[in-house]
């Protein structure tokens, strides 16, 4: 691919990440976020800064975003001084937010009305993976475009599939958000038991781990347990978020999901308890207070 000018709305936790992979390759990186000073390293490394996300297309040919809500979207490509009105015709708009597959649908229709193209592309690999270059993308929209854009999604991840018609990358990420919901609770339940027998954490979860009970979620979010660490490679309350949007799409398919229902519910516990800030990891907290356990550390 041409070195092309590339847009980038959302420098949070994996999205500062994300974007300063694309300036490593030689990208220019035209750039907003809400609060200015977390964009401040992409800064110093060469990107510049833009004050709306309708400044940002009207300066870049492909305009990625991840931001935190469905709302959050519709602003950034609806709003007076959004993507729709000032992107220029041809102009390629990914979002890689995890949104409803609806939204996904509508913006891929609105742009397609206006001469853009669009593709819903959310991604699963937290802060590590985005880190790391490690990200699952799942892409959904025209393939043509996705081939198209390919090269810009390598140095984020390392596992991208084109999945489908537009809507079908936010269908794959409720998948995958479904699966980890469950094991998350699987993953605290063995901690608090190891924890419970007078067991070392590590080394449980350095044995099972490596056995028929191994998962990301344990060899990477039980390290963190094992450690006390809750900092956010994700955070709880986007991931309330998203087993809603999970949950909305199940009733809408008349499907019952039992699982994650009861995961969202103590989700929601952790979130009374002041820990909506945390990383999907705090979960063990309220387990911790469900069961009467000290600290880890």
């Amino acid at each position: 691919m041409a070195i092309k000018n590339v847009g980038w709305i959302g420098t949070g936790v994996m999205g500062k990440s994300m974007c300063q992979h694309l300036i490593s390759i030689g990208h220019n990186l035209f750039i907003y976020n809400r609060t200015k000073k977390k964009a401040d390293p992409l800064l110093r490394n060469g990107a510049e800064w833009c004050e709306t996300a309708g400044e940002v297309a009207q300066r870049a040919d492909i305009i990625f975003s991840i931001v935190g809500y469905p709302d959050d979207v519709k602003e950034i490509f609806l709003g007076n001084e959004g993507i729709l009105e000032n992107a220029s015709s041809g102009s390629i708009y990914i979002d890689m937010t995890t949104s409803t597959p609806c939204l996904a649908e509508e913006i891929y229709l609105m742009a397609k009305d206006k001469g853009l193209h669009a593709l819903d592309a959310p991604v699963s690999g937290g802060d590590l993976g985005a880190k790391e270059g490690k990200l699952a993308i799942m892409v959904g929209g025209d393939a043509e475009v996705f081939e198209e854009v390919l090269p810009l999604f390598e140095p984020m991840g390392e596992n991208i599939s084109y999945m489908g018609k537009a809507g079908s990358g936010q269908h794959t990420k409720m998948s995958n958000q479904i699966l980890i919901a469950s094991t998350m609770i699987g993953v605290v339940e063995s901690l608090i038991y190891a924890f419970k027998a007078g067991l070392n954490q590590a080394k449980v979860i350095d044995i099972i781990g490596k056995g028929a009970a191994s998962s990301w979620s344990i060899n990477n979010l039980g390290r963190r347990i094992e450690k006390g660490d809750f900092d956010p490679g994700f955070f709880i309350k986007h991931f309330i978020k998203d087993m809603g949007i999970a949950l909305d799409e199940a009733k809408r398919m008349n499907l019952s999901l039992p699982g994650l229902a009861l995961a969202n519910q103590f989700y929601i516990a952790a979130t009374s308890m002041g820990y909506e800030e945390l990383g999907t990891q705090g979960l063990y907290k309220v387990f911790q207070a469900m069961n009467n356990c000290h600290k880890v550390k």
